[in-house]
């Protein structure tokens, strides 16, 4: 398999979730817009780290690794840390989601206003 196509996939995912966090307003599409665009980050992060340990194959490990050095590997590393970032938020995003459902029934993103009612905090 030639090593662009996994960028290639990865790039569309990616502009597929920005496209899906800028036109939806519906806050769960959003959510779920955003979980696109981080799995895609893991996937090019994944394809960056198999990339990279192939062409360094053959290569002495004293020439391109110092201690205190991110070594190869770091790619499915920092993909589970995606992973587990992408579960948090999920858990946060869905909880804020809901409260605001039973205090407003109804979910969309334009209707969402950011400064509290004068009438309500006066109350």
């Amino acid at each position: 398999m030639h090593v662009v196509i996994p960028y290639v996939v990865g790039a569309l995912l990616f502009g597929l979730g920005v496209y899906g966090v800028l036109r939806r307003r519906n806050a769960i599409m959003v959510l779920m817009a955003v979980e696109l665009m981080l799995n895609a980050v893991n996937l090019i992060l994944i394809t960056a780290d198999v990339t990279l340990r192939s062409a360094l194959t053959g290569v002495a490990i004293e020439s391109w690794a110092r201690p205190g050095s991110a070594a190869p590997g770091t790619g499915g590393v920092l993909a589970l840390f995606v992973i587990v970032l992408a579960a948090a938020e999920v858990g946060v995003g869905l909880a804020i989601i809901l409260q605001y459902y039973r205090m407003r029934s109804a979910v969309v993103v334009d209707d969402v206003r950011l400064e509290a009612d004068e009438e309500r905090v006066a109350g």
